[in-house]
């Protein structure tokens, strides 16, 4: 038996976090629908789509929601016409996509991201900024084995999206990666793509964010918007600015591609053709991810040990973990423990 009230954090009025937009409430636990599982959360990801849902960046799409899409949790409930697939007690994940339509002609070419009717996690949804969290059974994740509940968390989110990320930036074999701005996604990915033989480049402000790029093996770190020391093949920015869209494609070399990571961006400046676009370079956005990337991805994880640096806040100080990933304090990718 679970109990019927839980602690969730919402977001109250967004804004930006020194205006305190989250509220820690007590709260109805919501038994599963039809086709979901309860899920007792056990750790949450602090992603920065969080930070942008409570500050406002993103519409409101569902009014007073509990942040949260990077879940690792237990089964506690089945609701109806689950199907075999999962039982209480078993260990899952809740990622950011949430649902899709299954019908329409995106779904059923393989691009479920695409999806006009998704809806995601923490946003459209209730997360896992919570002691329980639903979710349909169909988008919930078996997980790897070998790491703990604060090093899966980050893999749910930060590591699916970084590696479509890194499958839209077309990296030959061997080739040189630029990664600009160094958090909880970027740390993975650079991961990914040495474990892949690629030579990566890193471009970050924070001196933390520069060390822990060194200690993971990249090639060299610089101030975000430096040249890096060789043209590159490919580039991801992770960091949420417009501004850094030139000096990424002023560093690729003839055919280069530069994958846009987050949700949301700041304005790019005017580009000039000749310096940033011309000799086939390209710009490609990544608009969340199937859950095919998500099954890759964490298969690849089972197989290839990622280092997850996770600074670790419990639940009720999830509003300090935003401020503190919105001020750039955090190295590597937050996680919240209940």
């Amino acid at each position: 038996m679970h109990p019927e009230i839980m602690r969730a954090w919402r977001v109250r009025t967004p804004g930006p976090m020194r205006t305190q937009p989250l509220e820690f409430v007590n709260t109805d636990v919501t038994e599963p629908a039809t086709g979901e599982l309860l899920i007792a959360v056990r750790a949450c990801g602090v992603c920065r789509t969080d930070l942008h849902v409570s500050e406002g960046d993103l519409p409101v799409h569902r009014q007073h929601v509990t942040p949260g899409h990077e879940v690792v949790g237990e089964v506690v409930a089945v609701g109806p016409d689950c199907g075999p697939g999962f039982a209480i007690g078993d260990r899952v994940g809740v990622a950011w996509l949430r649902h899709t339509c299954r019908s329409c002609r995106f779904c059923r070419s393989g691009q479920e991201n695409l999806c006009p009717q998704s809806t995601y996690t923490g946003w459209d949804a209730d997360g896992g900024y919570a002691e329980f969290v639903t979710a349909p059974a169909a988008f919930v994740h078996r997980l790897p084995g070998g790491y703990t509940d604060t090093e899966l968390a980050p893999l749910l989110c930060a590591g699916i999206i970084g590696y479509r990320s890194l499958l839209r930036a077309d990296l030959p074999p061997g080739g040189r990666l630029g990664i600009y701005g160094f958090g909880g996604s970027a740390h993975l990915t650079a991961q990914v793509a040495l474990a892949q033989g690629a030579e990566v480049h890193v471009m970050t402000r924070g001196a933390r964010a520069r060390d822990l790029a060194l200690a993971l093996g990249v090639a060299s770190v610089q101030g975000a918007s430096d040249h890096p020391p060789v043209k590159l093949d490919a580039a991801i920015l992770f960091a949420p600015v417009g501004d850094l869209v030139l000096p990424a494609l002023e560093a690729l070399d003839r055919g280069g591609t530069l994958a846009i990571a987050g949700i949301h961006l700041s304005d790019i400046p005017v580009l000039n053709y000749q310096r940033h676009l011309f000799q086939e370079r390209q710009v490609r956005s990544v608009t969340s991810n199937t859950r095919a990337d998500a099954r890759d991805f964490l298969a690849f994880a089972g197989r290839h040990h990622m280092e997850v640096t996770s600074p670790i806040y419990p639940l009720d100080q999830a509003d300090r973990a935003l401020g503190d990933l919105s001020s750039g304090h955090i190295a590597g990718a937050a996680v919240l423990v209940v």
